[in-house]
């Protein structure tokens, strides 16, 4: 049957959308371990230079092409070029890897919603680095347990989405950014007062330029494609709904991705200054959210409820991002198939159930099983991360280069722009630098 399309409410409303969608788990779990394993305040300076650089002009282009067409990105691809082509395997690309993705992120939700509950009901008051390591251990092989947590978000995604999107998406993120902003900056206060919290703050701040290589500039750079939401579809599909002719893509754009460095910046100043206060590692890598800040709190006056507000400001930015993905394949799905939203949205979601299983299960009584020499979730992570969401990058930036060409990449982002629109010298980035980065972190992410 034939939907008629929502468009956005308001500008505001659109921006703290997109920006949820790109801010998520990327910013708030991801950002702050990659900082820690990478060198601190170098990865930091790598990591904002490419995404200006490179990061803004590829999301501009991927919502770009979805408010040319106002379809979905298959539908999308289609219009622009024909089905069966080449460029149509953006659309396809994307929503397989917000599919992929979805199945470990709404576990991943999940652990964030039981460790808000176990920080809230002081569960590691008092405990040893040990003992919350065993917790960690013992909570994620229960797949029982963390299949409850996993449906209760997985509802929770699924009434938002429901709604639609003025009355679910936009007017969800409307009033949850501004509170993960505010809750981020009262922590940030917190550790910041902490003694000896200076030490972590020139590690995190200030580059030791010595540690800037190549391995730190390729983390950087698909961090950067990962925190921003470049080739997962959801930038296409939100650029879908702006309206084409009253839409400063451009200026929205680059607002988007300084929210979201923002925020990441600000995470990390919540995280950083409290280790190095406490004398801990940041190095500790993934399991710095679920082992090192818990041991934190544990140490830390007042920690319970400091721990509650940062693991709720967590699962925010965890359910602003996941309603993104959702919304993503919702909307293909619905529009591709002729499918009535509503029902599509519920379909989606038992089907990402049933992929999360495997995903839950590799972390106990699958955990032996590998493929590749990786388990059930790393390799959801790297089959999404390092294979299919660099592709479809990497599809965009060659469609912008051979199809699309700069000009009319510029002149159709431009429509409706500020200030800041889009300049003829950007010309040798668009063109050159972003597709051999973008391949670059392809080669190299299937290599390692």
């Amino acid at each position: 049957m034939e939907q008629k399309r929502e468009n956005w409410g308001s500008r505001f409303g659109f921006i703290m959308a997109t920006a949820g969608f790109a801010i998520g788990l990327g910013a708030v779990w991801r950002f702050p371990y990659m900082v820690g394993v990478n060198g601190g305040g170098a990865f930091l300076l790598v990591y904002i230079i490419i995404s200006a650089i490179i990061g803004i002009p590829l999301f501009i282009a991927e919502m770009g092409l979805g408010r040319k067409t106002q379809l979905n990105p298959i539908d999308g691809m289609r219009k622009l070029t024909k089905k069966g082509s080449i460029w149509v395997a953006i659309g396809w690309l994307g929503v397989a890897a917000a599919t992929i993705i979805m199945s470990y992120y709404v576990m991943l939700i999940g652990w964030m919603l039981a460790y808000f509950v176990k920080m809230i009901t002081g569960q590691f008051t008092g405990t040893t680095a040990t003992e919350i390591s065993s917790i960690y251990t013992a909570f994620t092989s229960n797949p029982g347990q963390v299949v409850v947590y996993t449906l209760i978000m997985i509802v929770i995604l699924g009434v938002i989405v429901n709604k639609g999107l003025k009355n679910g998406i936009e007017n969800c993120c409307k009033y949850l950014m501004p509170a993960l902003l505010v809750l981020l900056i009262i922590l940030a206060i917190r550790s910041l007062m902490l003694p000896g919290a200076m030490e972590g703050v020139k590690w995190y701040l200030k580059p030791n330029f010595s540690k800037i290589n190549g391995k730190v500039i390729l983390a950087a750079l698909g961090q950067s494609f990962f925190a921003i939401g470049i080739g997962f579809a959801g930038s296409f599909v939100y650029g879908s709904y702006l309206d084409k002719n009253n839409s400063n893509l451009p200026g929205d754009a680059t607002i988007i991705v300084v929210v979201n460095t923002i925020i990441a910046v600000v995470a990390g100043l919540v995280i950083f200054p409290a280790i190095f206060s406490f004398g801990m590692s940041p190095t500790e890598g993934p399991g710095l959210t679920f082992i090192t800040m818990p041991n934190l709190f544990s140490k830390m006056a007042g920690g319970r409820i400091f721990g509650g507000a940062f693991f709720f400001l967590v699962i925010i930015a965890g359910i602003t991002s996941g309603i993104g993905f959702l919304e993503a394949i919702t909307c293909t799905v619905s529009e591709v198939f002729k499918i009535d939203r509503k029902k599509t949205v519920w379909r989606v979601l038992a089907v990402i159930f049933v992929l999360s299983i495997p995903c839950i299960l590799s972390q106990g009584p699958w955990s032996n099983v590998e493929i590749i020499g990786k388990n059930l979730f790393d390799l959801a992570d790297y089959i999404s991360g390092s294979v299919l969401m660099p592709l479809g990058a990497l599809l965009i930036s060659l469609y912008i280069a051979k199809e699309w060409k700069f000009k009319g990449y510029m002149d159709e982002c431009n429509v409706g722009g500020g200030k800041f629109q889009i300049k003829r010298w950007w010309k040798p980035i668009v063109i050159l630098l972003i597709p051999i980065s973008v391949c670059t972190i392809m080669i190299t992410g299937l290599i390692q």
